[in-house]
């Protein structure tokens, strides 16, 4: 019988592509015991201005990388990770709590966000020719357009991807030709530190990569320092909007999540949707940017969809996520269970119908389901980012894209209906970054360009669309 996987007693951070043991240590909890499992290397101040000056100086060598020798790393990266991936998910189950069928298909994204990576480096245009002969006085001129790096770049990931949300940061950085400094999540910091493994085997120029847990606190210097001209920030709305406020000239990307919602038009087969609900309301403990939050079902079906859905919800327990039929795992810490055990409660108190769950244990919270609930109650205007879902009745379309519109936030949508006008109607008219038909707003793939709108964040991930950010155009202008 083999044993069960443990992580080592402890990690280095990386300084300058370089294994580095600090005097302070981080320690890291298994989040379904409560227990440390191992600590690792903690960055402060000095260790960040050290990493910061190491990527500045690496600027010139990334920027000169060839196309082949992008790829020739970025390729390695996969077959490490595909080396790796037992070790990798086992890693996600500790450290994230995450179940270990979620842990697995995080894995198989890493190693597609990198792979797609590679491929950007030979299919992405660098340029453009422009016809500047468009007035007789510029009938002698010529120009082109290269994109260039923009140059160092601050990465802050969160702890509910600690993989493949890293990848988004770290893999476009690495096509656009800049170094990089990224803070994991001080959860979840030992996934990112087996990228940083991996990433030190590679031909990357000296400097071009550290990787810095820390608590938030200490890395502020992420934010204001004006030597990096990027910050990418994955996290809550609160803190995101906090740091562009704070981040003086560079540019600013941020994913900020949302209270996603997902609208079954009459037409709907609620026992096909059925499945994809439930993976969307209450996979990974609710933990995702993009999980369904809200449920708007048509009045015609919404008795049906009430009933059905509410005994696939009490049918779940939530376990231990090391167990391979585990959906609900744990929350990420228990402050966090007891905030939305506060919400849920609140809800009920102001008049809310509590169809199922609403209990916790420790880190342990029951997938729950709501419905009456006030619009202004917190677990509906606010991200639950927990096993909560509401539901809703609506009585025609357009205000059932209304109610959808109402929110703060705009990541993504769903819709489910077999009418192709509602569907582009739906397209126009939802102010969210994505909608989806046919399926639940958590539904993503790692080459579509990712992001909100409102509350949700700026600007997009996915390959093409960060490099696009880590990159800025350069006119040529030739006069013949």
């Amino acid at each position: 019988m083999s044993q069960p996987f443990q992580l080592k007693a402890q990690y280095p951070l990386y300084l300058a592509n370089q294994p580095v043991e600090t005097t302070s240590w981080l320690e890291v909890t298994d989040k379904f015991s409560g227990k440390v499992a191992s600590r690792v290397a903690q960055a402060d101040t000095q260790t960040l201005d050290q990493a910061i000056a190491a990527a500045v100086n690496a600027e010139q060598a990334m920027a000169a990388l060839k196309p082949y020798q992008k790829q020739k790393i970025l390729q390695h990266c996969v077959q490490r990770f595909k080396e790796r991936s037992d070790e990798l998910a086992q890693i996600l189950v500790i450290e994230g709590g995450k179940p270990i069928g979620s842990a697995k298909a995080e894995v198989l994204r890493l190693i597609s966000t990198f792979q797609l990576a590679a491929d950007a480096v030979t299919q992405m245009d660098q340029g453009v020719v422009m016809p500047l002969a468009v007035t007789e006085a510029a009938a002698s001129y010529r120009g082109m357009v290269q994109r260039v790096p923009v140059g160092a770049v601050s990465l802050i990931s969160p702890f509910n991807f600690p993989l493949n949300l890293t990848a988004h940061k770290i893999a476009p950085a690495i096509v656009a030709g800049c170094p990089f400094v990224l803070k994991p999540a001080s959860l979840t910091p030992i996934s990112a530190i087996i990228i940083g493994e991996v990433l030190a085997e590679t031909d990357l120029p000296a400097g071009a990569f550290s990787i810095m847990p820390c608590h938030r606190d200490a890395a502020d210097i992420m934010v204001t320092d004006d030597r990096f001209k990027l910050l990418s920030f994955t996290g809550s709305d609160q803190v995101g909007w906090d740091m562009k406020a704070r981040s003086g000239r560079k540019k600013v990307v941020l994913e900020l999540g949302g209270n996603a919602a997902v609208m079954l038009e009459e037409d709907a087969n609620v026992d096909k949707a059925l499945d994809r609900l439930i993976a969307g309301s209450f996979g990974q403990a609710g933990q995702v940017c993009i999980s369904v939050q809200r449920i708007l079902a048509h009045e015609k079906i919404y008795d049906e969809l009430k009933t059905k859905f509410v005994a696939r919800a009490k049918a779940l327990k939530a376990a231990n996520p090391a167990l391979t039929d585990t959906v609900v795992g744990p929350m990420i810490k228990e402050k966090e269970a007891v905030r939305l055990k506060g919400w849920i409660d609140a809800a009920v108190n102001e008049g809310a119908s509590l169809l199922t769950g609403g209990e916790i244990s420790g880190v342990m919270l029951e997938a729950t389901v709501l419905e009456n609930v006030h619009s202004e109650s917190d677990v509906y205007q606010h991200e639950a980012f927990g096993p909560v879902v509401i539901l809703e009745k609506y009585s025609d379309f357009d205000e059932g894209i209304a109610r959808i519109n109402q929110s703060r936030f705009g990541l993504q949508a769903g819709v489910y209906t077999n009418d192709l006008n509602k569907m582009f109607k739906a397209w126009d008219n939802l102010h969210v970054g994505g909608v989806i038909i046919n399926d639940v707003p958590t539904f993503r793939v790692d080459n579509m360009p990712y992001g909100g709108v409102k509350d949700s964040g700026l600007g997009r991930e996915g390959i093409h669309a960060a490099v696009l950010d880590m990159t800025e155009e350069r006119v040529l202008v030739i006069k013949q």
